[in-house]
């Protein structure tokens, strides 16, 4: 129905469009972060508005009767989705994004009368599948519904190549001709592409490789927003795709690696993974009444929050005994390393969920050397941005990454289930230092303990 004037409907996407880029601004800061979830849902909201009221749209009923199902399906889905599963949601949802894409500009290909046109179908096609089928994978390997180490095969180099010859020559035909089988094609090799690209991803890298399928995701909207003529799409797409790739970079500068290392050094034969085995070296462990004597008597306590946080979901627990330890006159303050959880920001959204002051969540780079001054680091479900292997271990999967420098503080307590390896599977040498005591359990078990034997101090 049309509805909308064109001056009119410009406008509207105008004003969507801004919300989209005060959204984005929103993101940028854990306090403005709501804020930025809200302009940008009002935003999408005029945009989809807009669509239908300025324009001729068949099947009316049957598009509104999927909005329905869709959203029967995402909001249950989103509200009873626990913090710690947010980044396999987030994978979901990207990979739906890539392949609605995909399909809309398949779909659109017998409408193409421009050289232009033609060469945004293919590309939507291709990138959208990759998109989509790497973010299954992302997820399932999120959910450990498959293994988290990397996933390879002999000559797999030689097929992901014959994937990118077979791209080439499908992408020719689909522009040259138009040619619908060869869309199709080339939609089959981007679910193929897909997997082939994040399988050898091991867990240490998952959250860069989530960064780095939501930028292709954005591109492919972008991409299809020329093949519908949709200003909107294409200006929320390229917003989606810069961010997503600014913050890819980010993340792999943050691991101390190249994003083309962490995509294709499995191929080259590397790992991101190491040992899962669980380890019978002697630690040294003690009580609950113990770790709360080092920390009542600390002048100075620094948390390190790792996923295993997340996973017990002991964020408000350890938000009360940093009261009770400030109640009696610690300093304490939280060192927040870039990919703590398993997605950019996770392990800030927790905190703030237990009303964390912003004020103590310290970054990596700002932390690292108040350690050598702090009396106790307790490292709370944390492994891989704390381990030493980082710097001292050159042929580590995580070397070269940045980490943590819990290992100067005048004491070390870790918080852990097992002598099990964290994510990357690797070993952390810094269990078995003279100055380091581990309390085994569940992490919010254990906090409580520690958190009634502070409070009786």
């Amino acid at each position: 129905m049309n509805l909308l004037s064109p001056t009119i409907t410009a406008l509207a996407y105008l004003v969507a469009a801004v919300l989209f880029i005060l959204a984005l601004k929103g993101l940028s800061s854990p306090k403005s972060a709501r804020r930025g979830n809200i302009l940008g849902a009002i935003g999408a909201v005029i945009g989809v508005t807009t669509v239908f009221l300025s324009n001729e749209l068949d099947y009316v009923g049957w598009i509104l009767a999927v909005i329905v199902v869709g959203a029967i399906i995402s909001v249950p889905a989103s509200r009873m989705v626990q913090m710690t599963q947010m980044p396999q949601l987030v994978a979901l949802f990207n990979g739906v994004g890539g392949g609605a894409a995909a399909v809309v500009a398949l779909l659109e290909l017998a409408k193409a009368d421009t050289l232009g046109f033609l060469i945004a179908v293919a590309f939507t096609v291709f990138v959208g599948s990759v998109s989509f089928s790497g973010s299954i994978i992302t997820f399932l390997k999120l959910q450990e519904l498959m293994t988290t180490r990397p996933v390879t095969f002999p000559g797999q180099q030689f097929v992901m190549g014959g994937v990118v010859l077979v791209t080439l020559v499908g992408s020719y035909f689909v522009i040259a001709e138009s040619s619908y089988p060869w869309a199709v094609a080339l939609m089959g090799l981007g679910l193929l592409g897909g997997v082939l690209v994040v399988l050898p991803v091991g867990g240490a890298d998952v959250p860069i490789v989530i960064s780095l399928l939501n930028a292709l995701t954005g591109l492919a909207v972008a991409a299809s927003g020329l093949v519908l003529g949709n200003t909107l799409l294409l200006v929320g797409g390229t917003l989606v795709g810069a961010s997503g790739t600014i913050l890819t970079q980010e993340m792999a500068k943050a691991m101390g690696r190249s994003v083309s290392n962490t995509i294709f050094g499995a191929f080259k034969g590397g790992t991101t993974a190491g040992s899962t085995e669980m380890s019978d070296r002697p630690v040294r462990s003690s009580s609950a009444e113990d770790v709360a004597i080092l920390l009542g008597y600390a002048n100075k306590v620094i948390i390190v929050p790792g996923y295993g946080l997340a996973v017990a979901q002991a964020q408000h627990t350890i938000s009360e005994l940093q009261q009770a330890l400030e109640a009696k006159g610690i300093e304490v303050v939280y060192a927040m390393h870039p990919v703590a959880g398993r997605m950019p920001g996770h392990m800030n959204v927790l905190l703030a969920e237990a009303n964390v002051p912003y004020e103590v969540l310290v970054e990596m780079d700002q932390v690292n050397p108040q350690f050598k001054n702090a009396d106790v680091a307790l490292v709370v479900g944390a492994n891989d941005v704390v381990n030493p292997a980082a710097k001292s271990t050159p042929g580590s999967p995580i070397y070269g990454m940045p980490i943590l420098d819990v290992g100067e503080a005048s004491q070390v307590v870790f918080l852990k289930r097992s002598m099990r390896p964290g994510f990357a599977g690797i070993e952390n040498e810094l269990l078995f230092e003279q100055n380091t005591t581990l309390l085994f359990g569940d992490a919010k078990d254990s906090l409580t303990k520690v958190l009634g034997a502070v409070k009786s101090l």
